[in-house]
C-alpha cells in the first residue's frame, strides 16, 4: 500500500512520468551467469490506492489524461519546476473534446459524492431538518473548484496536483503519529491489565513481558538500509547471484520491476523484505506486525532521504549509481531497530494519559446526561399512560351506560308538574266563578284574611298557591313560577 502512494506521489511532481513510459529500460546483465527471462506482453500498470478519501477521482483523472496524445507531448518536454508553478495545468485547454466531456462528467460525479457525504454526515449528527449549506461546506474540499460544480477546468487540474502533492508528502508524518498513538495504546493497556491483578499474577506478568522483549530483541544483526552490505544480501539471498560480482547497475535493472528507470517507493521497500524477516516473524508472540510495517516505513524513509538528491519520491538511476560512490553506502553506520528507539517520549505518555482520562470523563458526563433523560422521558411516559388509562376508563363506562338503557330517575325531568288532589280542585274551580263578579284578586265570598291562611296551607302541602293579592301584571309571573318543581 505504501509503494502505491509512492507511486501516485511520484506521478503528481513527475505528472504520469513512470506510468507514462511503459517501454522497458534495457538491462545489462552478464548473460553468463543471469538467464535471460522470457519476454511477456506488456501490461499497463495497476490502478493504485493511495489512501486519500479522494483517490478513486484522482486516479479516474488520471486514466483519462493519459488518453489524451497532446497532454502526454507535453509532459515529456515539461520540468519538474513547472509542473509545481501550474503551467502544465494550462494545456489542459488543448486536449481532446473528448476527454474534456469525461472530465467534466468526473467532476460532477465527485461533487455529487461529496454532498451525498455531507448530508449523510449532517443525518448522523440528527440535523436532518437543518437546510445544508453545500456551497459553504464543499469548500473544505480543496482539490477542486466548488463554485463551478459542471465542467473540469485548468484550475481543477492545478487544484487537484497541489492537493495530491501535500497530502501524499504529510502521509508519512500522519502514518508515523497514528503508530506513536498505537504503541501508547497498547502500554496503557497492559497497564491497566496489570492493575486487575494480585501481587503473584502481576509479577508473572511482568517477568513474561522483559522475557518477550529479550526474545524479540535476539535477532541476527540488521544492515544498514540501502547500504552495499544490505544490497549485497538481496543480490545474493534473492538474486541468486554471487557477491563479488555485484554490480550496482545491473542491480538496479533487476529490481525495477516496472522497467520505468525508476525505483519508487514500493520497489525500495521490496529491497528490505530480507532484513525485515531477521526482526519479525509472525508466527512469534513476541513480534508486532503492525511494528514491522512501521520498521519499513523507516528504512524506506532512510533511503530516500539518503539517495533522492531532487526529492521527487522516485529514485532515478543516476541518483542510485552516485549514492553506491558516497562513504555512507560503502561503510555505513549501525542501523537501530525500533525496540533501541521508543515511538514516544515518557511526557507524550504522560499528555495521553492524561487525554484518556479527560474522554472518560466526558463519556462518563455524557452518559450521565443521558440517563437523566432517560429518566425524564419514563417519568413523562407514566404520566401519559396514566391519563390514557383515566381516560379510557371513562370511555368505558360512557360505553357501558349507553348499552345498558337506564332511564334517567324522575328528579331529572325539569319540567314535570305535580299532580292536584280532586278536592283543590273543586276549590279552584269555585275561584274560577267568582271571578267574572268579583274585582280582580278579590273573591266575594271569602273573607281577604281567608286568602293568605289559604295558600299558606297549600305552600305547606307543597300545592300552588293562589295570589290574588298580586298587583295586576304579575300573576302570570307568579303562576308560571308554581309550575316548577
Amino acid at each position: 500500500m505504501w509503494g502505491s502512494r509512492a507511486f501516485l506521489a511520484g506521478w503528481l511532481l513527475l505528472l504520469l512520468v513512470q506510468l507514462l513510459c511503459l517501454e522497458a529500460v534495457p538491462i545489462s546483465i552478464d548473460k553468463t551467469k543471469v538467464k535471460e527471462p522470457e519476454k511477456k506482453p506488456e501490461e499497463p500498470p495497476a490502478s493504485v490506492d493511495t489512501g486519500l478519501h479522494y483517490d478513486r477521482y484522482l486516479r479516474e483523472v488520471i486514466d483519462f489524461l493519459e488518453k489524451d496524445q497532446h497532454f502526454r507531448e507535453k509532459l515529456h518536454n515539461t520540468d519538474m519546476e513547472d509542473i509545481k508553478q501550474g503551467k502544465l495545468a494550462k494545456e489542459l485547454d488543448f486536449v481532446s473534446h473528448h476527454v474534456r466531456t469525461k472530465l467534466d462528467e468526473l467532476k460532477r460525479q465527485e461533487v455529487n459524492r461529496l454532498r451525498t457525504l455531507i448530508k449523510a454526515k449532517q443525518d448522523l449528527e440528527g440535523g436532518n431538518d437543518i437546510a445544508v449549506d453545500h456551497q459553504a461546506l464543499l469548500k473544505q474540499f480543496e482539490y477542486l473548484n466548488h463554485m463551478n460544480p459542471h465542467t473540469f477546468e485548468v484550475e481543477d487540474l492545478d487544484r487537484l496536483i497541489r492537493s495530491a502533492t501535500k497530502d501524499l508528502e504529510n502521509y508519512d508524518k500522519e502514518r508515523h503519529e497514528e503508530f506513536k498513538r498505537y504503541e501508547m495504546m497498547k502500554e496503557h493497556d497492559r497497564q491497566e491489565h496489570l492493575k486487575t491483578l494480585d501481587d503473584d499474577e502481576r509479577k508473572k506478568e511482568e517477568e513474561h513481558y522483559e522475557e518477550m522483549k529479550k526474545k524479540h530483541a535476539d535477532h541476527p544483526k540488521v544492515n544498514h538500509p540501502g547500504s552495499q552490505n544490505q544490497l549485497k544480501e538481496v543480490w545474493e539471498e534473492a538474486d541468486g547471484l554471487d557477491p563479488e560480482d555485484f554490480d550496482p547497475k545491473t542491480f538496479f535493472n533487476l529490481h525495477d520491476t516496472n522497467g520505468d528507470g525508476f525505483f519508487d517507493e514500493q520497489e525500495l521497500e521490496a529491497l528490505f523484505t530480507k532484513e525485515l524477516e531477521k526482526i519479525y516473524d509472525p508466527t512469534n508472540e513476541e513480534d508486532d506486525m503492525v511494528e514491522m510495517e512501521e520498521e519499513r516505513l523507516r528504512m524506506r524513509e532512510h533511503v530516500m532521504n539518503e539517495v533522492d538528491s531532487n526529492k521527487d519520491r522516485l529514485v532515478s538511476l543516476d541518483e542510485f549509481l552516485v549514492a553506491t560512490k558516497k562513504k555512507e553506502f560503502l561503510e555505513p553506520d549501525s542501523w537501530e531497530t525500533l525496540e533501541q528507539n521508543q515511538a514516544y517520549t515518557d511526557d507524550e505518555m504522560r499528555e495521553f494519559e492524561e487525554h484518556l482520562a479527560q474522554q472518560e470523563q466526558d463519556l462518563n458526563q455524557k452518559a450521565f446526561d443521558l440517563q437523566k433523560q432517560r429518566d425524564e422521558l419514563e417519568r413523562q411516559q407514566e404520566q401519559l399512560n396514566a391519563q390514557k388509562m383515566e381516560l379510557q376508563q371513562a370511555v368505558e363506562h360512557m360505553e357501558r351506560l349507553k348499552s345498558q338503557k337506564v332511564d334517567p330517575p324522575p328528579e331529572v325531568l325539569g319540567n314535570a308538574v305535580p299532580e292536584i288532589p280532586a278536592v283543590d280542585s273543586q276549590l279552584h274551580e269555585a275561584q274560577q266563578q267568582g271571578h267574572d263578579s268579583a274585582p280582580q284578586g278579590h273573591h266575594p265570598d271569602i273573607p281577604q284574611e281567608h286568602h293568605g291562611q289559604e295558600n299558606q296551607n297549600q305552600a305547606q302541602q307543597g300545592l300552588p298557591q293562589t295570589h290574588d293579592n298580586i298587583p295586576p301584571g304579575h300573576q302570570e309571573v307568579v303562576q308560571s313560577q308554581n309550575q316548577l318543581p
